[in-house]
């Protein structure tokens, strides 16, 4: 099973515009949501794949598995209580890096997250995020995708 490492901001001001790579729409939803583990479902371009999270904070473990058409569209009213959707764009950061900035759409319009992941806990130890990125919220409570979809923006977003 794939480890994800990533540390996730707060958005505080906009990337350089020669830098932002491409955007597409994303469009999110969760099948189960127990305790740091969740099951997602995700479609972009046309495809969904579902991904089992498991773990909070900087590292987790993640699987991933590509949906058939018929399948996703018999899943997708369970997780629809818990969706979200959201615009991402991918970003060039300096030393080779992508960041994905999130800028989500319905209850959530107005929220904007930056993530970058890593190959290794070092590196994203070391990781020295440029001014634009924000506060950081990797680990906190209510920040997840999971728990923006249950729960909408938290009561401590200084927004």
């Amino acid at each position: 099973m794939a480890r994800e490492i990533e540390r996730k901001f707060l958005v505080a001001d906009e990337p350089e515009r020669d830098s932002v790579l491409g955007s597409r729409s994303l469009r999110q939803g969760y099948l189960a949501v127990d305790g740091a583990v969740e099951i997602r479902l995700r479609e972009t371009d046309g495809v969904t794949t579902m991904t089992v999270k498991a773990g909070k904070g900087l590292s987790r473990t993640e699987g991933e598995l590509r949906l058939d058409h018929d399948d996703a569209a018999d899943l997708w009213p369970h997780a629809e209580p818990r969706s979200l959707t959201k615009v991402r764009s991918m970003v060039r950061l300096d030393g080779d890096l992508i960041a994905e900035l999130d800028v989500y759409e319905g209850r959530l319009t107005g929220l904007r997250v930056v993530e970058v992941e890593f190959n290794d806990t070092g590196s994203a130890e070391s990781f020295s995020p440029p001014a634009w990125f924000g506060r950081e919220l990797t680990g906190e409570r209510g920040w997840s995708n999971a728990e923006l979809a249950v729960h909408g923006r938290p009561v401590s977003d200084p927004d």
